[in-house]
């Protein structure tokens, strides 16, 4: 069941809980560093403007109802922590065998597939914030989600460190 590229798979969830399995797959994944191995959830949505008693609303709508999309690379252990999360009922495929989507699919969806960034910084070095909020902020990487395609540095906020997460595109490294 190995592989050591990510694909995207998709976990059939009870109605009303892609959120929470979002969340909660999320969190599994931040307790357990596995940043790497899974890379992403998301629960597809558009947003769809609705007239309710003359007033014009726009509001965001699951685009696959029961279903969360996650980047990840299949191992037993990636498997387990989406299998065993409350709400999902199992993986998308025959018999319940998880099947990765194509990159067909993938595109279909609106959905990324291309080739993860290089960059010239990693865990441990210092970088400089280039716009944002915290531009000319400088910080340490204590992590990073290539999946995401950012990265987190501490900053002194309130006379104590905090982790911001920030773009790729957004940090340049110091020398």
């Amino acid at each position: 069941m190995a592989e050591t590229e990510a694909k995207w798979y998709v976990a059939h969830t009870y109605s009303g809980y892609e959120k929470k399995v979002k969340t909660t797959i999320e969190e599994a994944v931040k307790n357990r560093h596995l940043e790497d191995q899974i890379q992403e959830v998301m629960v597809p949505t558009e947003n769809v403007t609705e007239v309710k008693n003359g007033k014009k609303t726009t509001a965001p709508h699951k685009l696959f109802p029961g279903y969360v999309m996650i980047k990840m690379v299949m191992n037993d252990d990636t498997w387990y922590i989406v299998r065993n999360t409350r709400g999902v009922t199992g993986f998308v495929g025959p018999e319940s065998k998880p099947v990765p989507l194509s990159d067909f699919e993938v595109r279909s969806m609106g959905m990324k597939t291309e080739a993860p960034v290089r960059v010239d910084f990693e865990v441990g070095d210092t970088v400089s914030v280039l716009g944002g909020v915290w531009k000319d902020t400088t910080g340490v990487i204590t992590s990073m989600n290539t999946g995401k395609q950012t990265v987190t540095i501490n900053v002194e906020m309130f006379g104590r460190e905090t982790p911001v997460e920030i773009g790729f595109a957004d940090v340049k490294k110091v020398n």
